[in-house]
Order: structure tokens, then C-alpha cells, then sequence
């Protein structure tokens, strides 16, 4: 199909039109992600596993007509990034939460989705994507990071927890 190169020594590697497959699955999952959880109500605990099988069974015209309904979101409940109908991925600029500064002022951009217990943790706690904290310690010790959300409640996460979140920097230290 020529979507995989190999090279004796050298393993595999995604051709070009390889890489523009791979980017319109990913385009197309992320969407019916999103679509699973705005209109049908599942928590983005359980969003994942719905699409994998989806993914391969709907066409581009479904795709085309489930960004259009969704307002073309630029990423997914998790806050992945969504490739453009184009094929394009805009280049991530993010960092994790555990390589903030204290005293900055951060937005939950992305929460890495590989595993449900973190996922579970997080959204009990209103730690998701779009919501704003201020890094009030990180303990280089431990990883041990400390923040304080918008309604001043504060959380602990431990070295695994701060890495899981990804950030944008929305304040300097003070």
C-alpha cells in the first residue's frame, strides 16, 4: 500500500502518504471523541475506547460533517491536539506542570489519557483541560508540586500526577 517504508537495520518508518493516513485516523478518532462527549454524554474517562473501533468504520464525509457540527475544535476532550482537515498538526506548546515555576500562573492545556486512575483523579478534582492554577511549590526532592486553582482550593500531586498535566504559561512568577 506503500504506507510503510523498511529498511534491513533500520526498522520501519511511515512514508508520506503513510504519515497522512496515520494523521486522518488520528483526526478522526479525536473528533469522535469529542462528539461522544459533548452530545452523548460519556466522561472522558470512557471517551477512548468507543472510537477505536469507529475510527476505521465511518468515512471522510463523516468526518467532515462531525467537525463542522463540533465548530472545527483544535483539540479533543483531553486536550490533544486535533490534525486540520488539511492534514496539518500545529506543534504542540505545551510543557508538563511538573517543569513550572512556582509563583507562575498556568492553564491545563492537555492531561495525558493513558491511564484511567490519573484520568479519574483529575476530573474529580476540576483538574482538566482549560482550567487555570497557580504553582504555589514544587518540592525538587520528592516532585511533589502544589497548586491553587481559580476558586482557591489548593492540590497536592505527586511527581506522576504533575507530569500527566500539561500547561501554557498564562502569568510569570511574581
Amino acid at each position: 500500500m506503500g504506507l510503510v517504508r523498511y529498511e534491513r537495520y533500520y526498522g520501519a518508518s511511515l512514508t508520506g502518504a503513510g504519515l497522512a493516513e496515520a494523521l486522518r485516523l488520528v483526526r478522526r478518532h479525536r473528533l469522535i471523541e469529542t462528539f461522544l462527549m459533548e452530545h452523548l454524554g460519556y466522561s472522558w474517562q470512557d471517551v477512548h475506547e468507543e472510537p477505536e473501533r469507529l475510527e476505521h468504520a465511518v468515512p471522510d464525509k463523516f468526518t467532515r460533517r462531525l467537525a463542522e457540527l463540533l465548530g472545527h475544535p483544535g483539540r479533543d476532550p483531553h486536550g490533544d491536539l486535533i490534525p486540520a482537515a488539511d492534514g496539518t498538526l500545529a506543534p504542540e506548546r505545551s510543557s508538563p506542570l511538573s517543569e513550572s515555576e512556582v509563583g507562575e500562573r498556568v492553564r491545563i492545556v492537555k492531561v495525558n489519557n493513558e491511564s484511567a486512575s490519573i484520568l479519574n483523579y483529575l476530573g474529580e478534582r476540576g483538574l482538566v483541560p482549560g482550567r487555570t492554577l497557580c504553582v504555589k511549590e514544587i518540592r525538587a526532592l520528592d516532585g511533589l508540586v502544589i497548586v491553587e486553582d481559580e476558586r482557591g482550593d489548593e492540590h497536592t500531586l505527586g511527581e506522576n500526577l504533575a507530569r500527566a498535566i500539561f500547561v501554557q504559561r498564562t502569568a510569570k512568577p511574581t
